[in-house]
């Protein structure tokens, strides 16, 4: 019962948003101490939308090695739809949000930096953690079953 690389990833970049997420909510900013905190950025919400998919997809996957050849039908049921919610999850939450997220961050970053991520920012927020919130994995890597 090999793993296959898909499944891998899929766990890699799991744990790849739980460490940014980590990393984000260890940072001490004043603008997380006012109204609404960290969920009132939409690059937090997606991040949390995006670590949730994965857990879903990991989920599914780990699912769907142990209910393999079981026969079970009651399994089976519960698989399907599990399937089903992380296909729902990311027609409707994982995919548009990113995209919208990566799309407008990136191209208001190249046309005006200081309109949404100041250079004061930088003294907070590592290159590295803007990269990785900014920067999406490919939440549409088609599994071979």
């Amino acid at each position: 019962m090999a793993l296959v690389p898909c499944q891998v990833l899929r766990v890699a970049i799991l744990l790849s948003y739980c460490s940014i997420l980590c990393n984000y909510k260890a940072i001490e900013m004043p603008s997380h101490q006012t109204y609404g905190g960290s969920w009132k950025f939409l690059t937090f919400i997606d991040l949390v939308i995006q670590a949730v998919f994965f857990g879903i997809c990991v989920l599914t996957d780990l699912s769907s090695l142990l209910t393999r050849g079981s026969g079970n039908q009651e399994q089976e049921r519960q698989l399907r739809k599990l399937i089903s919610l992380r296909d729902w999850m990311l027609a409707v939450l994982a995919f548009p949000v990113g995209v919208f997220v990566v799309a407008v961050f990136w191209i208001i970053y190249a046309y005006d930096r200081e309109m949404i991520y100041p250079k004061l920012l930088d003294n907070f927020i590592p290159g590295w953690l803007n990269h990785g919130m900014h920067t999406p994995c490919d939440p549409t890597e088609e599994e071979g079953q």
